[in-house]
């Protein structure tokens, strides 16, 4: 009898560790395709707003604020996961010099006892657009 006790507690062990591992992983990759798609469509989308009129007139490397947003909103939209809703705050482009700063959220969640779980996801990017100086 305690032997089948002992067989019965070991597979229920199992059972709730292998469902913490596949929860925590798909946490992990959540956050982690959130980050690599922030930075991507951030870079992209300021390279997409450079001026290049300002910059062949008077050599001054600087963005444009709405040409920013709306490419960052399109590329980020083009890879997101459909399955999850994101929240996007943009607090700060300055065009000169080029300098974003914005946040994405998004959350994960999961019934373990019939209770439901949510874990907010948030990245916060800075990213600050640096050229090849050339004399």
């Amino acid at each position: 009898m305690k032997e089948s006790f002992w067989g019965t507690a070991i597979v229920a062990i199992g059972v709730v560790a292998i469902f913490f591992i596949l929860f925590f992983q798909s946490v992990t990759n959540t956050d982690e395709h959130n980050y690599h798609l922030l930075k991507e469509a951030t870079e992209a989308a300021m390279f997409d707003a450079l001026d290049l009129a300002a910059y062949r007139e008077s050599g001054i490397i600087r963005i444009d604020r709405e040409k920013f947003v709306e490419n960052f909103l399109r590329r980020f939209a083009e890879s997101a996961v459909l399955s999850s809703t994101y929240e996007i705050k943009i607090y700060d482009v300055n065009e000169q010099p080029p300098k974003v700063s914005l946040q994405v959220s998004s959350s994960e969640s999961t019934s373990l006892t019939g209770d439901i779980y949510e874990f907010d996801i948030v990245n916060r990017l800075d990213a600050i657009l640096e050229v090849p100086y050339k004399e």
